[in-house]
């Protein structure tokens, strides 16, 4: 069977970025839809959360997700218990972090960019939902933010983004396209004639990286969740009916 989750080699922490395998959710949200507002029999997306953690090896009780909004807040997860039963989202905010051993901080994706935070000195981590908003947002730098104020150093934090819609599918106004190439730089749109497709992963290292987050300290992964149909969700592809990715990651050092 194949993983639930794919891997970074850069963080050196349990985490993963959930693909579409090894559920029990059927049809458009076939097979492992971690979505709870998707239209998918509850009974099926809860299984789905259970072989979550258990191929995470972490209690469902112990994950912390928000409510996302597309937006720059960042909040710091509340504990939860080691119970089998996933709790509500803890509140409105599109960034997570933990500081607390056995937690662990989830986003929801299907398009959107998923990116995670490791502070291997201080030990931190976070989880970050970067749509096209967030990014324009800067909601990974009020994530590094977050953890800097906390005591890390941005030159040592680790980092992975993960799977989500790449520029070869990702089709923008001309409108959006020039407002991302005047706040990021000309590198993240790729213009055709009159089709302009936006770069939102480079968007989001270029935001890190002047952040102080060092190039060899990210791992930028380049599945496009539009493109591979066969792995992933997405929510452009499939004209909004469709299943829901948690990126996540745990405080375990």
């Amino acid at each position: 069977m194949e993983p639930l989750f794919i891997t970074s080699p850069l963080l050196p922490v349990p985490h993963g970025f959930s693909t579409r395998s090894g559920g029990v959710s059927m049809g458009p949200f076939a097979a492992l839809n971690l979505g709870l507002a998707t239209g998918d029999v509850r009974e099926r997306v809860d299984e789905n959360y259970q072989r979550l953690a258990q191929a995470a090896g972490a209690p469902l009780g112990a994950l912390a997700t928000v409510k996302q909004v597309h937006g720059d807040r960042v909040v710091q997860a509340i504990p939860g218990e080691g119970s089998a039963t996933l709790r509500p989202q803890q509140t409105e905010a599109d960034a997570l972090w933990t500081d607390q051993p056995g937690q662990w901080v989830g986003v929801s994706t299907a398009d959107c960019v998923p990116v995670l935070l490791v502070d291997p000195e201080g030990q931190h981590v976070a989880a970050v939902h970067s749509g096209w908003r967030g990014t324009e947002a800067d909601i990974s730098a009020r994530a590094v933010e977050a953890l800097v104020a906390r005591g890390a150093k941005p030159e040592k934090l680790l980092v992975a983004v993960g799977p989500a819609i790449q520029q070869c599918c990702y089709v923008v106004s001309e409108e959006l396209a020039r407002r991302f190439a005047t706040r990021f730089g000309a590198e993240v749109v790729v213009a055709r004639g009159d089709e302009f497709r936006l770069d939102l992963p480079r968007a989001v290292v270029l935001t890190l990286r002047r952040l102080g987050v060092k190039v060899p300290h990210m791992d930028v992964l380049q599945e496009c969740n539009s493109c591979d149909a066969a792995h992933f969700f997405s929510h452009r592809r499939d004209a909004g009916r469709t299943g829901r990715h948690i990126n996540f990651v745990l405080h375990r050092f």
